[in-house]
């Protein structure tokens, strides 16, 4: 989002307070989604699986749209990191792109326009970045910040770091702090940021391309894949990414990136693997489940089991569960280890 100075003018009296409320609004409205941040690295290298909310999932095909028009189809990921930290998919400006056409925040009156905006804004930004050599956090900064930190990388060795971003913040703000709560700053600096634009930008949208780390190799690869689909929704029949998942369509999908090949259902894949208790499973296993729904079949659910009684499944959306829950120890068959 680029970003604009505010000329706040305080008058005495009734106005002024009416001001000061105003100038908190905005405030809200622009650091919101950034509070529920983790902590991460200060770069992004090879991406493959991103984290974000439901809110933001189904902001994912108008992404698409735009990027393919824009010539950016790659960055479809970093896009919707974008809608995370931006608005958490729940503004009408769901990008915040307004300012990067001059206007006031939230000045888009629907979803697409904001949409359409923003990735023809991060086009423009990625098409300069190519030009003057720097990386792509670069160009994911000044998405906040505004094109001219792509200069101002340049001449500084052409590689982001959070050093530049908070120097550049601090010359566009006169040096002025603000405190700044959010986990990643209190982290970095015990909670503050210069008052311009957001130097912790960069470090917000990367953390939802770092996926959780798993015992194994095998694992890791399953659940790298997997975990792409977070927030999808339950699909019967699905078993691939362009229609979502059921929940045997999810493991197949997701074993086979790891060179695993898993029959097509539930139970064939119950019928393929060692029945073992759950109290013995391991991470990479598979769970599985009866009496779900009338499939006809014994076996109608089937998870990957995560260890300390939680798995990975094509609910409704696909995400976590916890296996301790009534429901799933109703309906538990057990653990289900691949053949090798």
């Amino acid at each position: 989002m680029k970003v604009m100075k505010l000329k706040v003018m305080f008058i005495v009296g009734g106005l002024g307070f009416l001001a000061f409320l105003g100038l908190l609004a905005f405030v809200a409205i622009f650091i919101s989604n950034e509070e529920h941040s983790s902590d991460s690295s200060d770069f992004i290298h090879d991406i493959d699986s991103i984290s974000v909310s439901a809110d933001v999932l189904k902001h994912q095909p108008m992404v698409e749209k735009y990027a393919k028009e824009y010539g950016v189809s790659e960055y479809v990921s970093i896009l919707l990191a974008i809608i995370e930290v931006e608005s958490g998919g729940k503004l009408v400006d769901v990008m915040q792109s307004s300012e990067s056409m001059g206007l006031p925040p939230n000045s888009l009156d629907s979803e697409e326009a904001s949409i359409k905006q923003g990735v023809k804004y991060f086009a423009d930004l990625i098409q300069s970045s190519e030009s003057k050599g720097v990386d792509r956090n670069t160009v994911i900064q000044a998405y906040n910040y505004g094109g001219g930190f792509i200069d101002y990388v340049a001449q500084r060795g052409k590689k982001y770091s959070f050093d530049l971003a908070q120097s550049f913040a601090k010359e566009h703000s006169g040096g002025t702090k603000t405190t700044y709560s959010n986990p990643i700053a209190v982290k970095k600096n015990g909670g503050w940021r210069y008052l311009y634009g957001n130097m912790f930008y960069a470090d917000l949208v990367n953390q939802y391309f770092h996926s959780p780390q798993f015992d194994g190799e095998t694992v890791q690869l399953v659940m790298e894949e997997a975990l792409k689909y977070e927030g999808y929704p339950y699909v019967f029949g699905g078993a691939h990414p362009n229609t979502s998942f059921d929940c045997s369509g999810l493991t197949q999908w997701s074993y086979q990136k790891a060179g695993i090949s898993l029959p097509r259902t539930a139970q064939r894949q119950y019928d393929v693997t060692e029945h073992i208790p759950l109290t013995q499973a391991k991470p990479g296993d598979l769970v599985f489940f009866h009496s779900t729904y009338n499939s006809g079949t014994y076996v109608t659910h089937v998870g990957i089991y995560l260890g300390e009684n939680q798995m990975y499944n094509a609910g409704d959306p696909i995400g976590y569960a916890d296996l301790t829950s009534s429901y799933w120890q109703k309906h538990l068959i057990g653990a289900g280890r691949i053949k090798q």
